[in-house]
């Protein structure tokens, strides 16, 4: 690793030297080398989950370009073209996280996290530092388990770990459902219902998507949604797009776990598939994250990204990847409304 210097990226243009990125000498799994066959430089993001790969323009190219290359826990990785954009109005669509952005339940799915490790321990005082965090949010079910599998308690699977997982989320979702669980678990972010309204009042199509499993993302919007009094979130939303179902023992499964943020398919899913909007117009689509995983994955689906304070960006090293960087949804309503 060298020295943090200003570097041109094509698709993000120059980064000054304090970008949150950090220079490597190799990256793409070792494919690649600084200098080499027509790279130019690589930049990972501040938790290493995505670098950029930065290539030269050949001849017959007008610019160099630039590949992303995502990282996998579970020993999947795979590249992705980093295509530049540009916010263009009037905005037809608006892709939104859920966890972070649209509900705060970080802490209610760590604690969950906390407590499977703790069944695999067999220790009930566990408990997660806080350098885990940035492992332990904004990436797949697995992936944070394998994580904390691998860092707690090395002599177990990743699959014992699965199993724990549902048995406690399911108990406390079952709990909450009652009425019996944490009445906290699961709020809506400040001046969520006045954006939602804002951007319906406009005519601006709203997708919402997590890399949540559907059994732990639905009930935490129909919550939300149960608290500010907007209905059935199903018919509320143009689209809703989840990391699908669990596989479990007598039931199939879908894709998910080895394709959730930084990877870009489900905002891709949610914009081409769920709203009909073709790629020529993604500069017409906004996505709005809080969490450096969600960043790289709206972006690496090719559309301008606007960063929601409180979350993990800063501390991912991922805030040079936005278009915009706002404090609040007040502040992200005139960004995309103005």
């Amino acid at each position: 690793m060298s020295t943090p210097a200003a570097a041109f990226i094509p698709g993000l243009g120059w980064l000054p030297a304090d970008s949150g990125l950090i220079p490597l000498r190799t990256g793409g799994g070792g494919r690649f080398r600084a200098g080499a066959d027509g790279v130019t430089s690589i930049h990972a993001t501040g938790d290493r989950k995505v670098e950029l790969i930065a290539f030269r323009a050949a001849r017959t190219q007008r610019a160099g370009h630039t590949l992303a290359y995502v990282g996998s826990g579970l020993g999947y990785p795979a590249f992705y073209p980093l295509h530049e954009v540009g916010l263009e109005r009037p905005v037809r669509a608006v892709l939104m996280d859920l966890d972070g952005t649209s509900v705060h339940s970080e802490g209610f799915w760590m604690g969950i996290i906390e407590q499977t490790v703790a069944s695999l321990l067999d220790n009930p005082r566990f408990s997660l530092e806080p350098a885990d965090l940035p492992f332990v949010s904004g990436h797949s079910v697995s992936e944070h388990l394998q994580y904390c599998v691998t860092k707690y308690c090395p002599g177990r699977t990743v699959e014992q770990a699965r199993a724990l997982y549902f048995e406690h989320a399911r108990r406390e979702m079952r709990a909450i459902l009652e009425g019996r669980g944490r009445a906290d678990a699961f709020r809506p972010a400040a001046g969520l219902k006045e954006f939602l309204l804002a951007l319906k009042a406009a005519g601006i199509r709203i997708a919402l998507v997590t890399s949540g499993l559907y059994e732990k993302a639905y009930p935490e919007i129909v919550a939300a949604f149960r608290a500010l009094g907007l209905g059935d979130p199903a018919d509320f939303y143009d689209a809703i797009i989840t990391a699908g179902y669990p596989l479990g023992r007598g039931a199939a499964g879908t894709l998910g776990e080895l394709t959730p943020k930084p990877h870009p398919w489900l905002y891709a899913e949610a914009a081409r598939v769920g709203l009909g909007i073709p790629f020529g117009e993604r500069n017409r689509v906004v996505g709005i994250e809080d969490s450096g995983a969600g960043v790289c994955a709206i972006r690496l689906a090719g559309f301008p990204t606007i960063g929601l304070a409180g979350g993990n960006i800063e501390a991912s090293g991922t805030r040079a990847l936005c278009s915009h960087y706002c404090a609040d949804l007040a502040e992200v309503w005139r960004v995309v409304g103005g």
